[in-house]
């Protein structure tokens, strides 16, 4: 194995990682900012009132694109797991 399977794979990884991720954090960020404005307009600062509403949103984004993350995942390792032969040999 040389260097630049193992550059190749980390890139594939890094890749999947933020693919997988990318759906989450733009709920997290797009709730925790509409909350965060909703706090400046009314004066209301309520450190439970910017929490549950982003873990509804990231529960919500989880049940939609959970079985699409899990494919992508499986599908990576699957490839990466029939690959070996190929990267040891």
């Amino acid at each position: 194995m040389n260097q630049d399977v193992v550059v190749n794979l980390s890139t594939t990884a890094l890749t999947l990682a933020f693919k997988v991720a990318m759906p989450m954090l733009a709920a997290g960020l797009i709730v925790g900012l509409v909350v965060s404005i909703f706090q400046a307009v009314t004066q209301i600062q309520e450190q439970t009132l910017a929490f549950i509403p982003k873990v509804i949103a990231l529960a919500a984004v989880l049940m939609l694109l959970g079985p699409w993350m899990l494919n992508q995942m499986l599908t990576y390792t699957a490839d990466l797991w029939g690959g070996i032969p190929r990267l040891v040999g």
